[in-house]
């Protein structure tokens, strides 16, 4: 029900006439469509995988420069070949830490920092837009694959110089400093850490605010939707190594089957969510891979399990990390395994933590929006249980408000179709399927982040 509710917003959205906009703004991004559409061909065309953005990274600095932003560049460069170094065992060809900084000063005001990713997906693209990518590179671990820009980083980039354009000609209409960061490695989770902990915060101006826009697989082009509070979720990556006995298929009490303590694992592990949490908070531990034996009649001496974990709230990731802990080993013991065959539950270190859009800077941010693009164009969507390591920039000592908000990339007739059951579902992000239908997506972003802008360093 709450998706046809969406749907019907958002045909609302598109079809009924805005009870208020910006036509000078909307004008003025019209105008520079053609300028901001190229340079989004341009990135599309030329993808990179995390942590190898180096021409993206270039490029984007070359057209903020042009506009008279100070930029650094290498940004969370030491952080990623160490980390490079510790993940593959060495730091591979053209593998760094690609995190742009751009500042522009216009007077006495507040310090907003806009945040664009910029990296690509290991994916064949299967479009067929004219500008797909034929790109293919090797990632920084080693392996080689196909690259695309499944998840829209593309426009990111495009619709952040966009905004920086209006922006620069529009700098008697708002004071303050403006910071405008390329982030790599959004795609595994790390790059917003590399650049903090490059001294984000402390060697260039600590903001007061940090905001994104992410291009929406989910939603039309046209809109812009968005989460008070928790938006996306926590993302844990978890693995289980059930230990057994092995012996013949034909003789099971022989030994010890893995098979069968990973499946009652698989099973006691859905009471975390079920008999555990709080039906109004909210979570998902699922297992997505199942390994185990090579042969009908034997019986293996292991099996392997690979669960994603999400949630929302601090202290219920936690509660599930500890149960899967604690079900491994029950469901073990209750099979009579000794200690030293205890299953090995490894959770991964580099998680992604939720995103959580402060209420009060999300409110006077899409009151703004709504204001520029006319009130019919946007709208409140339910949170997500994706990841995004944007939550990183929130998550530091010094506390600052973040928000993001999404802006429609889908077709609109086609996305009425999938939603009403007359046309199949369009493909999203992170599908090899998925592009963006540039104009109404590119105008849409470069006018509802500059408004948001606008707002929050006006005079």
């Amino acid at each position: 029900m709450k998706s046809m509710l969406l749907a019907a917003a958002a045909t609302i959205a598109l079809s009924a006439p805005a009870l208020a906009q910006d036509k000078a703004l909307a004008d003025a991004v019209a105008a520079d469509y053609p300028y901001v559409f190229e340079l989004y061909k341009h990135f599309h065309q030329n993808p990179e995988l995390s942590f190898k953005e180096s021409a993206s990274a270039a490029r984007m600095a070359t057209e903020l420069k042009a506009l008279g932003f100070t930029v650094t560049t290498g940004v969370g460069d030491k952080w990623t070949k160490a980390k490079a170094k510790a993940d593959a065992g060495k730091v591979n060809e053209g593998v760094g830490g690609y995190g742009l900084v751009a500042i522009m000063k216009n007077g006495e005001g507040p310090t907003l920092m806009v945040r664009a990713d910029m990296d690509a997906l290991p994916l064949e693209e299967k479009t067929g837009v004219p500008y797909a990518s034929k790109v293919v590179s090797v990632d920084y671990t080693g392996q080689t694959a196909p690259v695309m820009h499944a998840c829209a980083h593309d426009s990111h980039m495009a619709i952040m110089v966009g905004t920086a354009r209006r922006l620069v000609a529009m700098k008697d209409q708002w004071k303050g400093t403006l910071i405008l960061i390329g982030q790599p490695a959004e795609e595994i989770g790390l790059g917003a850490t590399a650049m903090l902990n490059d001294g984000l915060y402390s060697k260039f101006p600590k903001p007061d605010y940090v905001i994104m826009e992410h291009t929406s697989g989910w939603d039309p082009a046209g809109a812009v939707t968005y989460t008070p509070g928790y938006a996306l979720a926590n993302v844990d990556s978890v693995d289980i190594t059930v230990k057994g006995v092995g012996t013949h298929g034909s003789a099971p009490h022989t030994g010890k089957d893995p098979i069968v303590i990973g499946a009652e694992i698989v099973n006691a592990l859905q009471t975390l969510i079920s008999r555990e949490t709080n039906p109004l908070d909210s979570g998902v531990v699922t297992v997505g891979s199942f390994q185990a034996g090579y042969k009908h009649n034997i019986i293996p001496d292991e099996a392997h399990l690979k669960i994603t974990v999400r949630s929302y709230k601090d202290d219920v990731r936690q509660h599930l990390l500890d149960g899967i802990r604690r079900i491994a080993r029950a469901q073990a013991m209750s099979a009579g395994m000794p200690e030293n065959l205890m299953p090995v539950v490894s959770i991964e270190k580099d998680y992604t933590p939720s995103t959580y859009n402060n209420p009060e800077l999300t409110t006077r941010v899409m009151t703004a929006v709504g204001q520029s693009l006319g009130e019919m164009r946007v709208y409140e969507r339910p949170p997500s249980m994706g990841g995004e390591d944007f939550s990183q920039f929130g998550r530091t000592g010094e506390k600052i408000p973040t928000m993001m908000m999404w802006v429609g990339g889908l077709d609109p007739a086609a996305y009425r179709a999938g939603a009403d059951g007359t046309g199949p579902i369009p493909p999203g992000n992170h599908s090899p399927l998925f592009a963006p239908v540039p104009e109404p997506t590119l105008k849409t972003g470069v006018q509802a982040m500059t408004a948001a802008a606008l707002e929050l360093l006006g005079k």
